[in-house]
């Protein structure tokens, strides 16, 4: 399969979960986002690394992550957004010590904010970007970096009457809501009104 690479454009804040944020990745030769869901934590640590100018007062844990590896002459070549199952995006951190590369599998959010601080390129592949990519305009954004380099929260876990919100809904209805989702710009409602259309048109 062929491989895209795709770069951090911003976070946005969730629109409709507390303490959980909206990770856009952009194709950088089309229009095409990538929103991921992620925790408070990882998108504090994406922020810090985008915003030079904030400085916290200790590592956080995907800093002290370079510090061991760079000690050890470990180099994050690149990062592979693998596989999507049920919402959820997998990804591989490809490593390389002492000439021989080594796949290590990690949290998407995790992999993004460790590649950010080693300049590493982030891929994933046409097929997956194609099935879960949503058409989102270019425009001049600010990346969210008021984000406090003390937060530590857990990723909040969808209850089953959330994971189930959609079953009345028809995959027209659906589409509607996805458009109108984008033009509001509330991309964590997009990621799982897409995953829904994803899971439905997969079953027919």
């Amino acid at each position: 399969m062929d491989l895209v690479e795709l770069s951090v454009e911003r976070i946005a804040y969730s629109q409709s979960q507390n303490e959980a944020f909206v990770l856009i990745l952009h194709e950088l030769k089309s229009d095409l986002k990538l929103p991921i869901v992620i925790g408070a934590f990882e998108a504090q640590a994406i922020a810090l690394e985008m915003d030079k100018n904030m400085i916290p007062p200790r590592p956080l844990t995907h800093d002290l992550f370079k510090i061991f590896a760079q000690t050890f002459k470990v180099k994050v070549n690149k990062i592979i957004i693998h596989k999507l199952t049920e919402g959820i995006f997998h990804s591989n951190m490809i490593c390389e010590q002492n000439g021989i590369e080594h796949s290590i599998d990690a949290r998407t959010s995790d992999a993004i904010a460790i590649a950010l601080r080693f300049k590493a390129p982030i891929y994933t592949y046409k097929k997956i970007l194609q099935k879960a990519g949503v058409q989102i305009p270019n425009q001049n954004y600010t990346i969210e970096t008021t984000i406090s380099p003390t937060l530590d929260y857990p990723e909040k876990q969808e209850s089953p009457k959330e994971k189930n919100r959609f079953e009345h809904h028809s995959l027209q209805d659906l589409k509607r809501m996805l458009n109108d989702c984008v033009e509001n710009e509330d991309y964590e409602l997009a990621a799982q009104i897409r995953d829904e259309i994803t899971k439905r048109e997969k079953s027919l």
